[in-house]
């Protein structure tokens, strides 16, 4: 017999659980927006992190994978092992040229990335004959609440465009014979 046996149990889809993660992060900047597109859209669109999320995140230039033989020892001192559970390792690149490496989890509906100094995420759940999306960002360092607060004005219109701009590549997508990343 399981200790469980007869106890209730819940589970929280994708976007409920970026809801805690968001909630429980200090400066964090949470959005959500619904699409007219199926699930499966959005998400291969979300999901292809390399080729869009640059078209996405403005003042973000390149996110790309990483092997574990191109990572440099000093770069990270957790061993492959630990990294290869269900884990990806990507390099974004600023336009200002800074570098941060990313550790990502990455399954259908659910994105959760974090850096020394940014942890984000996103989500995506069937809601009526669309998708529910949502995406969070913070600041992981010290000075996040400085940060942050430098951030808190344009807030709303950088959620709104990340949205704005994940609907245009949504239907860029849609297009026929349109390939994944391909330009606006």
């Amino acid at each position: 017999m399981s200790d469980d046996a007869g106890w209730p149990q819940a589970g929280l889809d994708p976007l409920r659980r970026l809801r805690v993660v968001a909630g429980a992060s200090k400066h964090a900047l949470y959005v959500e927006h619904h699409f007219d597109a199926a699930p499966e859209q959005v998400w291969a669109v979300a999901a292809d992190l390399e080729s869009e999320l640059p078209h996405l995140i403005p003042g973000l230039r390149s996110f790309t994978a990483e092997r574990a033989a191109d990572r440099r020892a000093d770069d990270d001192r957790r061993t492959d092992d630990q990294l290869s559970e269900g884990r990806l390792s990507f390099r974004a690149v600023s336009v200002l040229g800074h570098r941060e490496r990313f550790e990502v989890v990455l399954r259908p509906g659910w994105c959760l990335m974090q850096s020394r100094l940014l942890a984000g995420g996103m989500a995506a759940v069937p809601d009526g004959s669309g998708t529910r999306f949502a995406f969070f960002s913070a600041y992981r360092s010290p000075a996040g609440a400085a940060l942050q607060w430098l951030r808190r004005p344009g807030a709303r219109a950088r959620g709104a465009a990340l949205m704005a701009a994940l609907q245009r590549r949504i239907d860029a997508r849609s297009l026929p014979g349109a390939a994944p990343g391909a330009a606006e």
